[in-house]
């Protein structure tokens, strides 16, 4: 079996974020620290080299392919703020039209900054994504 790319380090989250170049996104970034740390009760870990989660869950596929990964996360891409809610947004449209400037791929919102988004739907979403990941694993997180 492969070994799992994104796995928990020993690197610093502090370190990392204040290497993000563009203020406006290191700014946002300890806003999404310390929200997702409130939403999850878990504190920031490093999950490869530049994704910080938060909490974690073992799950399985009917393949076989099994890993671990963070119950919510994010990174500070130079692009964008990439957020990672892996349990996508099935039945989370209306909050989607609620929430403001955003793309969204499978299990990832892609966001430029918070001021284009509203926090409190930012919040549902996240706690959405926390709550349906410890529901589905709950041995895990």
């Amino acid at each position: 079996m492969k070994e799992q790319k994104t796995k928990p380090t020993k690197e610093q989250v502090p370190a990392f974020l204040d290497l993000v170049v563009d203020e406006t996104k290191r700014k946002d970034s300890y806003v999404l620290l310390e929200l997702m740390e409130k939403i999850t009760g878990s504190g920031p870990k490093m999950w490869g080299p530049s994704i910080v989660g938060f909490g974690s869950y073992h799950y399985k596929y009917a393949s076989g392919h099994e890993g671990d990964a963070p119950l919510v996360g994010f990174s500070p891409r130079k692009q964008n703020i990439s957020l990672y809610l892996m349990p996508g947004f099935e039945g989370q449209e209306t909050l989607l039209q609620e929430l403001g400037k955003h793309k969204t791929g499978k299990g990832c919102l892609y966001i430029n900054k918070l001021e284009d988004v509203s926090l409190p739907v930012l919040e549902k979403l996240i706690r959405h994504a926390a709550e349906t990941l410890k529901a589905r694993y709950p041995q895990e997180s």
